[in-house]
């Protein structure tokens, strides 16, 4: 089993109810995939950056990104992050020609409030990426695994779907 760096950017993931301000808002203690790693047989290095809903993500954000995965000696790679502007994300990290394998991956629905979705997507990015032969990148939604430029989040239907290519 190769070890797996987990870097989390924020999104709704991470999100957690304040009753204060009644506001859900990004943990930036990320303990949702600290819950999450703790239950697996294997151990990931997991890095807190950002701490955004992707909706408030810049390019300076993806840059902070970039320079994360350049200077880690992983090869795996899965990063949490906003299902908003994941799309953007990937096709950034595609443009910079990366030699290394990682899977996007995040939650329409906060761990805090059901758990299940974000569970099922992170376990689905864990095991695409334990399987892959080929670096790139991907995204991990909602039971479709595979390069990023295939799938797309359907804001109609409220989760991501193969993208229609013509």
């Amino acid at each position: 089993m190769h070890k797996i760096l987990i870097i989390n950017t924020g999104g709704t993931f991470n999100k957690k109810y304040n009753p204060i301000s009644g506001d859900l808002e990004v943990d930036q203690e990320a303990e949702a995939l600290d819950s999450l790693a703790s239950k697996w047989l294997c151990k990931f290095n997991i890095i807190n950056i950002i701490g955004k809903d992707s909706l408030e993500m810049t390019n300076h954000d993806r840059l902070e990104l970039l320079a994360t995965i350049h200077q880690s000696n992983n090869e795996k790679i899965i990063i949490v992050h906003g299902t908003d502007t994941m799309h953007l994300t990937a096709e950034y990290l595609a443009d910079s020609d990366l030699e290394k394998q990682i899977v996007l991956t995040g939650a329409m629905v906060p761990y805090s409030i059901d758990p299940v979705e974000a569970t099922a997507n992170f376990a689905s990015a864990c095991g695409y990426l334990e399987c892959l032969q080929k670096e790139g990148i991907y995204i991990a939604m909602n039971g479709l695994v595979g390069p990023y430029e295939k799938i797309i989040k359907e804001r109609q239907k409220g989760r991501f779907v193969l993208k229609n290519i013509t």
